[in-house]
């Protein structure tokens, strides 16, 4: 059977519903409404004296408890009630309370001879107590809690009494300890958390102090065993007398006590530890001396709480401070991993971690000291893979499998998700701390027989060794991290927001430049036409001109053609923003045959040796891609002028989702070290002199195919040549 099959076994004992109780009182359950008995202990009439009856009210003789009973529904801010009741010509401690099936429980215990002079004295030492509580420093905890022990055990005359605190996987480790010598010493031992099941736990929470006079007791049954008109057994989670667990009191012989009484430390209504008082013999408490260690605990309650408050406060404004400086270094640098690099001691600070990383645009930067970039994006696998927008751990060896080749930098791993939309995180991480803890016996050990569970029989102190494991995270600092992924997404944001801002600036400040040099490219056209035609009219006319004169016309001539020609490629340039593309399918055989028919035509005299392979069709504008073309074939055949044969080859493939075009030729080439320039506006890589040009050609080819979503390439070698190409995607997306 494994472990976690036992722990459910015990989990599921029915430890608020025994059906018993102890015998060193007496109970008896009525119905809140009526007050009529509806069950009561086997042992009531001998302890009370009196014969009472399931079905019928209280007798008369209890008159004092009837009385007591109207008192408490008067006072409804009294959830349970403790009085001293004469009954049945005897003093007891009367203990009442109602629970949630609407019954109220009545429970009486002896009371001893001389208790009013002990709650006297009591008041006085409880006075005593709460002043040393007070002259403790307040970081002194562990002080508080050896004075508590020291109380709780003078006044309960128990021989052990223990201060326990709960670890984070509920481990109980003792800090304090008042001991007479008559039981072993516990004072730093561990007791692993399956000694108390979670159910246990939470009744320890809701009911506050357990009595266990004889760990040898035998139970007193009710009667009847189930409310007949509840038809379920009575819930006794709040009563002093409820029986325990059989299993415990096995645990409390094995520990060689007889005799125990526990109350639970609460913070903030939370389980924090517990105060145990053990004897190696049976032995009782009253309930007024068990009320005032109640006080005494609670006490200790509060100054624990004060504690964490003060520590976590502390931490919250230093860490504070800490943000404020990483912020202000954020808001002076444009890129976040710029900025942390700057911050790099507050980053790590910030969580008290001694290594940190960002996985950012496919890109990991680790900072102190950290696993490899490459381990960083396992966990940032792992961290994805887990769906949550943090993550925070001190043991990652047992959440992410292979941690533990890293472990000795990343044992602890705090980490927040700064993007709703990408797979970037911020991640902390703290070292491997090795510790020795030794146990109050082996807490791996479980002994099964008879068919069932049993405690551990042996408390001899066992030392384990705890390995792959940081200090672990304290709420204030994962508060921190939430508040600087808030942050950092914020600032993210507002630069996006800026960056926006400035594109759709930047967009209109194109769009009227394009409408700018659209207007003067227009206007422009047919004054250099006039020029030209009248230049020509006047070279006609004049027969009398003499060389001089003919040559300045041819100049005229020459010059406005020239500044035609780039204003026609202006106004083509400007023209390509205010067009909506046509898409066709575009036959690419067709387009460059006309191409080179047109151009070719004017140059008859030129040898060029054309190869031009089978082109498949694309997507795309025909309109443009024949500009494309014919700007891409004018340039093969000016740059190749120089060269007795002019060869041009022309290819097309298909490459994954895009189609792929490229003219190579045997002309002057250029020098790669200018690719960057091959393709912007006015670029020029050769003299004017030597090869006429507007340079807009190749930047009206990229404007072109970026519009198409495509993209442009080049490569040359100078005086070998050049290849220039194209792609078209299969499936052109238009959305500007």
């Amino acid at each position: 059977m494994s472990d976690a099959r036992d722990l459910e076994i015990c989990a599921s004992e029915p430890i608020r519903i025994p059906g018993s109780i102890q015998p060193h009182g007496s109970m008896i359950v009525l119905d809140a409404g009526t007050l009529i008995v509806t069950q009561a202990s086997a042992n009531v009439g001998t302890f009370v004296g009196l014969d009472l009856r399931v079905g019928e009210g209280l007798p008369e003789e209890l008159r004092s408890l009837r009385d007591a009973i109207e008192r408490k529904a008067a006072d409804a801010d009294e959830e349970r009630f403790q009085e001293a009741l004469e009954i049945g010509g005897r003093t007891l401690t009367v203990l009442m309370h109602a629970n949630a099936q609407g019954r109220l429980i009545i429970e009486f215990e002896q009371r001893g001879e001389r208790e009013e002079q002990a709650i006297e004295a009591l008041f006085v030492r409880l006075q005593a107590f709460s002043q040393s509580l007070l002259d403790h420093s307040m970081d002194d905890l562990t002080a508080a809690a050896r004075q508590t022990a020291v109380f709780v055990q003078a006044i309960t005359g128990f021989d052990r009494a223990l201060v326990y605190r709960f670890d984070p996987e509920w481990n109980g480790h003792v800090i304090a300890q008042a001991n007479n010598g008559e039981l072993p010493n516990y004072l730093g031992l561990r007791f692993p958390s399956k000694d108390i099941p979670p159910q246990a736990r939470e009744l320890y929470r809701t009911n506050r102090l357990r009595l266990i006079p004889s760990a040898s007791y035998e139970p007193v049954p009710l009667v009847p065993a189930v409310d007949s008109e509840l038809n379920a057994p009575l819930d006794l989670s709040l009563a002093a007398l409820r029986s325990v667990s059989p299993i415990h009191l096995e645990y409390m012989r094995n520990m060689g006590t007889g005799s125990s009484m526990s109350v639970s430390i609460l913070v903030d209504g939370a389980l924090w530890g517990l105060v145990a008082c053990h004897s190696r013999n049976a032995h009782s408490v009253s309930a007024n001396v068990r009320a005032a260690a109640d006080f005494a605990v609670q006490a200790f309650s509060a100054r624990v709480s004060a504690h964490a408050r003060l520590e976590d406060a502390s931490l919250r404004v230093a860490l504070s401070a800490l943000q404020g400086r990483l912020l202000a270094v954020m808001a002076e640098e444009n890129e976040l991993s710029a900025a942390l690099a700057r911050g790099e001691s507050e980053l790590l600070s910030y969580a008290d971690a001694t290594g940190a990383a960002l996985a950012m645009d496919d890109e990991v930067i680790v900072f102190g000291a950290a696993p490899h970039a490459a381990e960083v994006e396992t966990m940032v696998e792992f961290l994805e893979s887990t769906g949550r927008q943090e993550f925070y751990t001190d043991h990652l060896g047992a959440q992410m499998p292979g941690a533990e080749r890293f472990a000795e930098q990343a044992s602890g791993l705090l980490a927040v998700r700064i993007s709703e939309l990408y797979p970037h995180w911020l991640i902390w991480f703290r070292p491997e701390v090795i510790r020795t803890v030794t146990w109050g016996g082996d807490p791996h050990m479980v002994v099964r027989e008879s068919g069932r569970i049993h405690p551990r029989q042996s408390f001899q102190s066992w030392q384990d060794q705890e390995r792959g494991k940081s200090t672990p995270w304290r709420e204030a600092e994962l508060d921190a991290a939430r508040n600087l992924r808030n942050a950092i997404v914020g600032i993210v944001l507002r630069k996006a927001e800026v960056l926006a801002n400035l594109s759709e600036s930047l967009q209109r400040s194109n769009k009227e430049l394009e409408a700018f040099s659209y207007s003067v490219s227009h206007d422009l056209r047919a004054p250099f036409r006039h020029i030209v035609g009248y230049s020509e009219l006047l070279k006609g006319r004049s027969n009398n001109l003499d060389a001089k004169s003919r040559h300045y016309l041819d100049s005229i001539s020459e010059s406005a053609l020239a500044a035609g020609r780039l204003v026609d490629d202006l106004l083509n340039f400007s023209h390509l923003g205010r067009t909506q593309l046509a898409l066709k399918n575009v036959d690419m055989d067709k387009i460059v045959s006309e191409v080179r028919h047109s151009t070719t035509r004017l140059i008859e005299q030129r040898q060029i040796e054309w190869d031009v392979a089978a082109l498949p069709i694309a997507r795309g504008d025909p309109t443009l891609i024949r500009q494309v073309w014919q700007n891409l074939i004018d340039n093969a055949v000016k740059y190749t002028a120089r060269e007795e044969v002019s060869r041009i080859a022309i290819r097309g493939w298909r490459d994954g989702d895009e189609i792929c075009y490229q003219i190579s030729d045997n002309g002057v080439g250029f020098d790669m070290a200018y690719l960057g320039k091959l393709f912007g506006v006015f670029q020029r890589l050769q003299r004017t002199e030597d090869f006429q040009g507007t340079g807009i050609g190749l930047a009206l080819v990229r404007r072109i195919i970026d519009r198409h979503k495509g993209r442009v390439w080049a490569e040359g070698s100078v005086g070998e040549g050049a290849t220039f190409g194209f792609s078209l995607p299969l499936k052109v997306r238009i959305d500007d």
